[in-house]
């Protein structure tokens, strides 16, 4: 039997998570029985080997990774070199993201994901204006937040957060991001009339939700912590 923990609550079925860690969780409800759960382990036991590997993986080459000079980062789906420059001031410069010289790995990071927060911002609360224009909506409030598993959220006061990490995918998928969350200022579920006004602004949306999903897969094996 595969080593698991047990989590028991209110819910009606019974479910399998590999967390971030590369722990399996059993999630069940209060009364189905210990003899079933393990039926169910047991019937999921290949899907729960495959998944389990690979977020071994994912945690090992998390655990290696780290930023230097002359490595590349994502922008907008483009890659940019990190430099060192003269001074204390980091930035992006259209061309590259520069950073203070003599930093360690650690720093260097740090910086950087300083400097997508503050690209995040400026040029997420442009396009988000862009397109609530078109579509005819106003969202109460743009937020940039560091959410790891949600790119986006639309709250039912219709305060719009996304996550930084957004913007290192390409604009053709960051744009699929703002306009599902604008959708749902109109539609707040995923119903077939809040998916088709997504298609009628981005014909090509599924495209992106697949480009997305790879990003996402890339995001789990880096430490953005």
């Amino acid at each position: 039997m595969i080593p698991y923990k047990l989590i028991r609550s209110r819910r009606k079925t019974v479910a399998i998570y590999i967390t971030e860690d590369a722990m399996v969780e059993v999630r069940a409800p209060l009364q189905m029985s210990k003899i079933d759960i393990d039926k169910f382990i047991l019937s999921k036991e290949k899907w729960i080997i495959d998944n389990h590997e690979k977020r071994k993986q994912q945690c090992i080459e998390k655990a290696a990774f780290a930023l230097h000079y002359g490595d590349n980062v994502s922008l907008g789906g483009k890659q940019y070199t990190i430099i060192a420059k003269e001074g204390n001031n980091a930035g992006f410069d259209g061309e590259h993201f520069y950073l203070p010289a003599g930093l360690m790995p650690e720093n260097i990071k740090y910086a950087v994901v300083r400097i997508y927060k503050a690209v995040a911002k400026s040029l997420l609360t442009a396009k988000t204006n862009q397109f609530a224009s078109r579509m005819m909506v106003k969202p109460a409030a743009i937020k940039i937040s560091s959410a790891k598993t949600r790119w986006g959220s639309c709250s039912g006061k219709n305060n719009i957060n996304y996550s930084w990490r957004l913007i290192m995918a390409d604009n053709e998928v960051i744009d699929y991001v703002v306009v599902h969350e604008l959708a749902h200022i109109k539609e707040h579920n995923h119903s077939s009339r809040f998916w088709a006004i997504v298609e009628s602004i981005l014909p090509d949306y599924l495209s992106c939700k697949s480009r997305l999903k790879v990003l996402q897969d890339k995001l789990s094996r880096e430490n953005w912590e």
